[in-house]
């Protein structure tokens, strides 16, 4: 035999009003919980009996059920000026509550207000400064080793001018020192080429790994004054 349709009313016996209510309130709760998990849905379910006993059920908690609950009741209401207050104000107390947390845990992490943290919180502390040290460390790292490439860079930048640099000048000496040959080059008696200089009236020889200076002197002046003496001699003979 089928199971009978019961009359949706009051049931007038308060024993089998109580086991209906156990049974129901069960099958209530678990078909919310299903719901929950089934159709990922926000459910929230509150049941007071006839002694006033409560039975709820919640996927995440009923606070935030009842928030959202509330939220979404008074933006269905457009246009109405309390409503928009009443959440802007309830925003506004959002806010201050995250910028309270916020700065509670900067003093945290500075160090500050730690009275009331217990060995857990301590160490949960810690392990977020060190993670915080360790990022800063590399970053810190990080930096000083581009700027390590860089100066490498412009080092090995200004190594390669220096030696463009020295290959210019030892062109421009080995110039002059062709220069100079050609025009002060001799020759000694065994017929080996020698470069003699002549500085200030004297005679150098030539180093090709040494650097040489050269000065310019003036001619030396001549003295073309006849003596006193071959004169008078001169004039003797005459007489």
């Amino acid at each position: 035999m089928g199971r009978g349709k019961i009359a949706i009313r009051r049931i007038d016996n308060a024993t089998s009003r109580q086991v209906t209510f156990s049974k129901r309130r069960n099958g209530l709760l678990k078909k919310a919980k299903e719901l929950a998990i089934l159709c990922d849905a926000e459910v929230g379910v509150m049941i007071f009996s006839s002694t006033e006993k409560l039975y709820d059920f919640a996927s995440t908690s009923m606070r935030s059920v009842i928030e959202r609950y509330n939220k979404a009741k008074e933006e269905n209401q457009p246009g109405n000026p309390t409503s928009e207050i009443k959440f802007w104000k309830r925003e506004a107390a959002v806010l201050r509550q995250q910028l309270q947390n916020l700065q509670e845990n900067h003093r945290q992490m500075m160090g500050e207000e730690l009275t009331g943290l217990n060995i857990k919180d301590l160490q949960n502390l810690e392990s977020q400064l060190e993670m915080s040290l360790r990022g800063v460390r590399m970053k810190k790292d990080q930096i000083l080793m581009d700027e390590i490439q860089e100066l490498t860079r412009q080092g090995n930048l200004i190594h390669q001018e220096n030696v463009e640099l020295y290959k210019k000048v030892n062109q421009i000496r080995l110039e002059n020192m062709e220069l100079y040959k050609k025009v002060y080059g001799t020759r000694d008696v065994n017929g080996t080429s020698k470069e003699l200089f002549v500085t200030n009236g004297q005679s150098i020889e030539e180093d090709p790994h040494v650097a040489v200076h050269l000065q310019l002197s003036q001619p030396q002046q001549q003295n073309y004054e006849t003596p006193t003496r071959a004169t008078k001699l001169g004039r003797l003979q005459l007489h």
